[in-house]
């Protein structure tokens, strides 16, 4: 009998499993989500310029009061390229600081792979900005310009934080209903999208991820 009972006592104490901790469980699913976050942002371009970015925004809402009181399309055209220049400068130096306060690779990875997505959507604007200028469709820049701008953060912020693909997705909705909407709505929306939305995804880049 002494024999018998023994194996039913073994065969109980096997079916038992001490249950972990609540503590321990939590922080290991911390610890796993900074683990995830860590190998998505070494593979992400993170030097998407935030600070940088509301001061682009700020330089699409004053062109966008000067414009207006362009007398004719060829000063409106010099005023909007004048502004853009502007802005593409102070964007390359804000993504150069943030790149140099990271201690990140300038050429390569990730910083290339978004270089080479951003820039032929804007190409293709640039090369269609001249047809249309000549072809006198000068009232549907706006649309092209923020539907060529949004589609080329979106191909970029592919390799970036997940913030950017929402601001480009958001300029090209604010592209599409400039190009349904009256001509004289352009220069407005051009500082929605330009101005008031860059300076909104800024604000939230530089507290997320840095100025």
């Amino acid at each position: 009998m002494l024999c018998m009972a023994q194996p039913l006592h073994f065969r109980s104490h096997a079916r038992s499993h001490p249950q972990p901790a609540p503590g321990i469980h939590e922080h290991a699913i911390e610890n796993l989500r900074f683990i995830r976050e860590t190998m998505e942002r070494s593979g992400s371009f993170t030097a998407v310029p935030g600070w940088g970015g509301v001061a682009m925004g700020v330089t699409a809402i004053a062109a966008a009061a000067l414009a207006e009181r362009a007398s004719n399309p060829r000063a409106w055209l010099v005023t909007w390229g004048s502004a853009a220049a502007v802005a593409v400068g102070i964007g390359l130096w804000a993504i150069w600081r943030k790149i140099r306060a990271a201690q990140l690779p300038i050429l390569g990875g990730p910083a290339q792979k978004f270089v080479v997505s951003l820039a032929p959507p804007i190409l293709a604007g640039g090369v269609l900005t001249i047809v249309l200028f000549r072809e006198g469709l000068v009232r549907d820049l706006p649309g092209l310009w923020l539907m060529c701008y949004g589609a080329g953060v979106i191909t970029g912020g592919a390799f970036s934080v997940r913030v950017v693909p929402v601001m480009g997705a958001c300029l090209m909705a604010c592209g599409a209903a400039a190009l349904f909407a009256p001509a004289s709505w352009g220069d407005a929306f051009m500082a929605l999208g330009f101005g008031g939305l860059q300076i909104v995804f800024g604000a939230v880049i530089a507290r997320r991820y840095g100025g």
